[in-house]
């Protein structure tokens, strides 16, 4: 018996037993990645067709309607929109921040796809480290500054 098993006074499990149970995570990790792409190909439809302006569906921001005052994300779903109709000018006066960090968002996706498959790949640790999300969030704070500084 190992060491847990005999303080508790419990068998440990088969070591076959551990490895099915692994790959049923896994197994469910990839339905889960599933069906988080089958949401956001829906995501893209939608926002695709339907103005964000035009239409009640879309929420508006509560940071605005009670501050009068834009939050980094104002302007994010009306991006995304001019984004999906190739129109990359309007989409960066809607929400530069959003422009900007789409490749590395693209790069986090792509690395968390890789690592499903390469479950032991550092690589994950080189691309998200703590100090790359403080720097965003320095960004994304100045962004919030000059944007109702400047008005734009």
């Amino acid at each position: 018996m190992d060491g847990y098993a005999e303080l508790f006074g419990v068998k440990a499990p088969h070591p076959l037993a551990l490895l099915y149970i692994m790959y049923l995570v896994s197994r469910y990790k990839i339905i889960l990645w599933i069906f988080l792409f089958l949401v956001f190909l829906i995501a893209i439809y939608i926002y695709s067709h339907i103005h964000p302006n035009s239409s009640p569906f879309f929420p508006k921001c509560p940071f605005l309607m009670f501050t009068g005052i834009k939050c980094p994300g104002c302007g994010s779903q009306r991006a995304i929109h001019a984004l999906l109709h190739a129109d990359i000018k309007t989409a960066f006066s809607y929400n530069a921040l959003l422009v900007l960090s789409i490749p590395y968002v693209i790069l986090l996706l792509c690395v968390r796809i890789y690592q499903l498959f390469n479950p032991y790949s550092p690589l994950i640790l080189k691309v998200q480290k703590n100090l790359y999300i403080w720097i965003f969030f320095a960004i994304a704070m100045t962004f919030f500054v000059a944007r109702n500084i400047f008005n734009f």
